[in-house]
């Protein structure tokens, strides 16, 4: 099939807002047709021709004589599988998200020259499948059980790594405020083991359509 149009990941939504969901997340290639069919063009597709298979290569004139034994052929070398890196975890994770939620394509996308109402309903679709994806992988709670807006104290012995002290931070220890955000915390952590052997900077692979 020869290379058509695409439309962009927002130009794609403008047509799923008369069209079904599916369509906002293809490749692009089925939406750029349904939007050729909207204005009434022709589709026309040329045939695609077939390369005529390779003729086998001939032995070079008295290379082989009759009863001699043939080489072996020579084994394939087998590819060694891409060095792990360290933080394969994350690199895993960030797939998981790209492939839920498209979050990698959404961050990416330039929406400047998009409306409000449009980032907006593109936003609220990446945000059903990344919550799809963090709520299956992981369990969250919160550092503080209060609730926000409740007045506490901190003590000289707080852990800076789960209290961050903010606004007007002045004097000696204890002090007095109110709750703003009770934090997060993950309880527990159910990420698959990424597959052996995958390269796994490769966070989405590319689609090519034949």
């Amino acid at each position: 099939m020869p290379d058509a149009p695409k439309l962009g990941f927002f130009k794609r939504l403008r047509l799923v807002m008369g069209l079904e969901w599916y369509l906002l997340f293809d490749d692009g290639t089925l939406a750029w047709e349904v939007d050729r069919l909207l204005r009434g063009e022709p589709g026309d597709e040329p045939d695609v021709a077939l390369a005529p298979a390779p003729e086998p290569a001939k032995p070079a004139k008295g290379a082989a004589k009759k009863g001699a034994a043939e080489p072996a052929p020579a084994k394939a070398k087998v590819p060694e599988a891409p060095k792990r890196p360290d933080h394969a975890s994350a690199l895993h994770l960030l797939s998981i998200l790209q492939r839920d939620g498209r979050f990698v394509d959404f961050v990416e996308e330039d929406v400047t020259s998009f409306s409000d109402a449009e980032v907006g309903a593109a936003a609220r679709v990446v945000h059903d499948g990344v919550r799809k994806s963090m709520r299956q992988y992981f369990a969250l709670a919160p550092v503080r059980t209060e609730s926000e807006g409740t007045p506490i104290q901190v003590g000289e012995d707080y852990d800076p790594v789960q209290i961050r002290l903010t606004g007007n931070v002045t004097g000696k220890l204890p002090v007095r405020g109110q709750l703003a955000h009770h934090g997060w915390r993950v309880a527990d952590v159910k990420l698959p083991t990424p597959p052996e052997g995958q390269d796994l900077s490769v966070i989405a692979p590319a689609e090519v359509e034949v």
